[in-house]
């Protein structure tokens, strides 16, 4: 029988209502108590490693999080995390840049409404999760909710009380999981650029280290380039949401420049992602003059078809291994865990 670590981080899955809202109060082992089906199904060990609201979880906490299956990943087959779900995504896509290429699974899971409801989900999305850690086709980083696997560095929170919360980024889910069926959407094979040995390897590559000093900026009619400025004492890393397929504007004479603001961001030293912030198909600097200025531009990268949240983990990550110009260009395009195409 597999053997399967639960490692339980709070959220609502966790939560009680106490009189002054929703807060984490049940632990890991009281939530798997409340689905007895999964007795069943594996040996399962339970790891309380903190029950916090997931509006709480930092950087630190996805450290936390990936040096606990470090030192437990030998002993066991798979990994199952119950978290809050308005940082989830977040959190699975720094998993997978901490934990690269993993051949056993690496699951998140939560829910909408806490596991004491009358109508929670949490039951289902725990039950679910487990059945896809233990399939032998499943691996690396990834998110099972609402019937669905997504993969982690894909995942975007899209709905707030439904139960199909989550959905896959410019990418097809992974899986579709129908009561105790999982019906592959994508074919299993090796993580893309990862190397075949590594499947045989006793750990796949663990990194330590990030970067925090990343903040997200999002393009507004009349935000003021000054901003820039402002953010340098704080930032190593802006990762810019503009417009559409590729637009950032251009005054002329009559205004700021944005042009002006972001090369003296990156010729000091700091590095920045354009990425759209439209949800879906991607960036392309090259098919509006207002974008092409910036395409070549050396330490301006390009988010392509990856989302916010995947880039914002790469980038501390990435941050977090060098600061070298060249390096930090070939850490953040080279594909990890399905998080981009273009």
């Amino acid at each position: 029988m597999k053997r399967i670590l639960l490692i339980a981080t709070g959220g609502t899955i966790a939560s009680a209502e106490d009189g002054h809202g929703l807060s984490p109060a049940l632990t890991g082992a009281e939530l798997a108590a409340c689905v007895p089906e999964v007795e069943s199904l594996c040996e399962l060990e339970i790891l309380q490693l903190m029950n916090i609201d997931s509006t709480n979880m930092r950087p630190a906490d996805w450290l936390r999080i990936a040096g606990a299956i470090e030192e437990r990943y030998t002993a066991f087959d798979g990994f199952l995390i119950l978290h809050g779900t308005d940082t989830m995504a977040y959190t699975a896509a720094a998993l997978s840049y901490l934990i690269q290429g993993s051949a056993k699974p690496i699951v998140l899971t939560g829910s909408q409404r806490p596991m004491t409801s009358s109508f929670t989900d949490a039951k289902l999305n725990l039950y679910q999760s487990l059945l896809y850690a233990l399939d032998d086709a499943s691996y690396d980083v990834t998110i099972v909710f609402g019937g669905i696997a997504i993969a982690g560095t894909r995942a975007r929170k899209q709905r707030t009380m439904s139960s199909n919360a989550f959905t896959s980024v410019n990418f097809p889910p992974l899986a579709y999981i129908r009561n105790d069926r999982i019906v592959r959407a994508v074919a299993a094979g090796a993580t893309p650029g990862a190397d075949a040995a590594l499947a045989e390897a006793p750990l796949p590559p663990v990194f330590r280290t990030l970067n925090d000093r990343v903040a997200v900026l999002k393009l507004t009619p009349g935000l003021s380039p000054h901003l820039f400025r402002a953010l340098k004492a704080d930032y190593d890393a802006l990762i810019l949401e503009i417009y559409g397929l590729g637009g950032i504007p251009d005054y002329g004479t009559c205004g700021p420049s944005f042009k002006e603001a972001i090369f003296d961001w990156v010729d000091s030293g700091r590095s920045i992602v354009l990425t759209t912030q439209v949800p879906e198909e991607g960036l392309d600097l090259g098919v509006y003059e207002v974008g092409r200025t910036y395409a070549e531009h050396p330490g301006i990268l390009r988010g392509g078809d990856m989302s916010t949240e995947a880039i914002v983990a790469k980038m501390m990550w990435a941050l977090g291994q060098t600061r070298d110009p060249l390096d930090l260009e070939q850490l953040f395009y080279h594909p990890i865990n399905h998080d981009r195409q273009m």
